[in-house]
Order: C-alpha cells, then sequence, then structure tokens
C-alpha cells in the first residue's frame, strides 16, 4: 500500500474521530498528534494517533483498526471468539457462530466489531455484524464479515 496523502487533522476532526471511538467501544484516544493518512489501492483511510495506525475509516466511519483495539482496552461492540476459530479469523476468515463464546448484546446488524480470543483477550480482526449480538452464539452460520485482520496489508502498514 502506498500512501497518496498525509496531513494532520484539524481539531474538529480529532474530536469527531475522538467522540465516535469513545461511543462506539468506551475508549478513550486522547493523543498529541493525529494525522490522516490516504491510501492508494486500499478501501480503507488511516488516522495515526502519535505516529501509529490505530483508527481507519471503514465506509467513513472511523473504528479502531486491530493495532488500536490492542493498544487499548475496548469495552463495547467486541465479539470472543473460542480457540478453534483463532485461525480462521486471523486469516480473514469471516466469523461464524459456533467459534464465537460471547457478544455484547449491544450490536445491531451493521455495526463495526472487534474480534477477539477468549484466552488472553487479544483482538484478531475488525468486522462488520451481520445480526444482533443476542443471536450470535449459536450452531451454524455467519454472523460477522471480517473486514481487516492481523497479517493483513493493513496490520502490516508502516509510517
Amino acid at each position: 500500500m502506498q500512501v497518496k496523502s498525509r496531513h494532520h487533522l484539524r481539531s474538529d476532526d480529532v474530536s469527531e474521530v475522538e467522540s465516535a471511538i469513545a461511543d462506539q467501544l468506551g475508549v478513550d484516544l486522547d493523543g498529541d498528534a493525529y494525522e490522516l493518512v490516504e491510501l492508494d489501492g486500499s478501501e480503507f483511510d488511516l488516522v495515526l494517533v502519535d505516529g501509529d495506525p490505530q483508527v481507519c475509516y471503514v465506509e467513513d466511519e472511523p473504528f479502531l483498526t486491530v493495532a488500536g483495539a490492542n493498544a487499548h482496552e475496548v469495552t463495547r461492540r467486541v465479539v470472543t471468539v473460542d480457540a478453534g476459530a483463532i485461525s480462521f479469523v486471523s486469516g480473514g476468515a469471516d466469523v461464524m457462530r459456533p467459534g464465537i463464546v460471547e457478544a455484547d448484546s449491544a450490536i445491531a446488524a451493521g455495526d463495526l466489531v472487534v474480534i477477539a480470543e477468549e484466552t488472553h483477550g487479544k483482538v484478531l480482526a475488525i468486522g462488520r455484524a451481520l445480526t444482533g449480538g443476542d443471536d450470535m452464539v449459536g450452531d451454524s452460520g455467519k454472523v460477522v464479515e471480517s473486514l481487516h485482520h492481523v497479517g493483513d496489508d493493513l496490520y502490516e502498514f508502516k509510517v
């Protein structure tokens, strides 16, 4: 991925990003410097918080990257998967009901979510919920579409 442009965010844009992340995930970013990085050949734009790629725009909606979610304690919109799902989710697979052990009941279909593993709480991926959190645990069916995961181009991006 090549950088198309890079510039500092205005204070009102910073407030918008911080508010969105706090409202969605219960995370206080509290950075000193925010830069928007537009990427060629990617569906995402990145926001560097103090030089680290912690936020991405998914269809104009700011949300934490996998690295950003692992740098903070996310308290909302978390889908937790069992050990058997780790290799699949880390490889970019969509999340299926049998692999889910817990999901935030406040998740609505269409919400962006953080996908974490149950043993250490490490975030493996970011996805879009296809159903509500109350309906995620079960026997069959795809419930989260994977958008960004450990090891993908966005995760490997270096400034």
